[in-house]
């Protein structure tokens, strides 16, 4: 049984071989190792899909991307309709703190993919904020947008 989230409870298909767990994930259409952050992600996306709207043709997990010559993973990219990045979303696991540091790493980690939303969470605690590209600046909001 996997940690209770501060998320709302869904229901995941989960096989089991051998004494490891797999969760499928419905964005890339697999089985991938049930880990703590994995729960974090897969519950976070069925939440943007479910709660926000957010569709999930639009997202793309744990991809690398070149970005002025430089490699980025992402957790989680959410693509607008025409194809331009709308948010991104780093998860921890539920036993990883997040603090200042952590968050405005990841804010300037993700600055080259000009999203306007940045998201990070533990499953416990979720932060959201959205990015100002003419003052260099973000602000933290209360809960995700609505797609």
């Amino acid at each position: 049984m996997m940690q209770e989230l501060n998320l709302p409870a869904y229901k995941f298909r989960i096989k089991e071989e051998g004494a490891k767990k797999y969760i499928f994930d419905s964005v890339r259409k697999r089985f991938v190792s049930l880990t703590p952050e994995e729960w974090v992600r897969q519950n976070f996306i069925r939440y943007l899909i479910e709660e926000r709207k957010y569709p999930e043709q639009l997202m793309a997990v744990e991809k690398q991307i070149t970005l002025n010559g430089k490699l980025f993973r992402f957790d989680l990219l959410v693509y607008r309709r025409n194809g331009r990045p709308l948010l991104i979303a780093e998860f921890k696991a539920p036993s990883v703190k997040i603090s200042q540091d952590t968050f405005d790493q990841v804010v300037r980690y993700n600055m080259a993919l000009k999203v306007e939303r940045v998201v990070v969470s533990n499953g416990l605690q979720h932060y959201v904020c959205e990015v100002n590209y003419s003052t260099n600046s973000y602000s933290f909001l209360k809960e995700i947008p609505e797609f």
